[in-house]
């Protein structure tokens, strides 16, 4: 967990609610983390139960704020639904959500079946969709609102061996936009973050091969790994209020890569 102070400390986070999907590892796990830090009241969600009780043990070790994780098949619209309503009964509203959850596994053109192009929309595009509709009630009623989806670079790249997933990712800019129209009177911001290669634990157990490395310093400005905790402070920024004048925007973080 990182503990530096050389970075932005934003106080109109403190106390802010923040609901945080696939925070129990990669990304997902440093933007909790980083809420946490900024003193802002964190809920997060995924299905790895033992993964996500070691993340709240490092927040306590470390001295941050406490968050909360609820349980979650984010792939499964009722349980979504059901988890929504627990989060708004015990805390009345949620200020910032960031749509974090996917599932970027490998996969051929031909290997593609019907059900795994329908599980891989459920988690990639379509949870993150049901996740906004559900907490845009409590936004608009609360007249502000910070939605944050996360995106990739890899259907600007354009990436091969993923194309359910590419097409999943571009359809999240999309959706970006057309929410950032449709709620911007009510004051709810929706930005896109589409981040590069970043040194996941993921990453590092199955891709981060030689030739991988190499691919990916040849195509970046930046000859390093992008890592979770510097999407995380992009996250921060656009959940802010310093950013209170940005919303149907996707910003690319990859290293100068696209």
């Amino acid at each position: 967990m990182e503990t530096s102070t050389s970075f932005a400390t934003y106080p109109s986070l403190r106390n802010r609610v923040v609901v945080v999907t696939g925070g129990a590892s990669g990304i997902g796990e440093a933007i909790v983390e980083a809420f946490a830090q900024q003193h802002a009241t964190v809920i997060f969600l995924d299905i790895q139960d033992a993964t996500a009780a070691q993340v709240i043990q490092r927040l306590e070790s470390a001295g941050a704020a406490a968050a909360t994780y609820l349980h979650c098949d984010l792939a499964d619209v009722d349980s979504l639904q059901s988890t929504i309503a627990e989060i708004l009964k015990r805390f009345d509203t949620v200020d910032i959500l960031v749509n974090n959850a996917g599932n970027d596994t490998r996969h051929s053109i031909a290997e593609v079946t019907s059900s795994f192009w329908d599980q891989s929309m459920a988690i990639n595009l379509k949870a993150q969709f049901f996740m906004a509709q559900g907490l845009i009630p409590a936004m608009k009623k609360a007249s502000r609102g910070s939605i944050i989806n996360m995106s990739s670079i890899a259907w600007a790249i354009p990436s091969t061996n993923v194309p359910v997933y590419v097409t999943a990712k571009a359809g999240v800019v999309g959706m970006t936009r057309t929410l950032a129209h449709e709620l911007g009177a009510d004051n709810i911001r929706v930005n896109c973050v589409m981040p590069g290669a970043v040194l996941t634990d993921r990453q590092k157990r199955l891709w981060l091969t030689e030739a991988y490395t190499t691919e990916v310093m040849s195509n970046q400005a930046l000859k390093r790994m992008v890592l979770p905790e510097e999407v995380a402070r992009l996250v921060l920024f656009l959940a802010a209020d310093d950013s209170a004048a940005i919303t149907n925007q996707s910003f690319v973080i990859d290293a100068g890569w696209v």
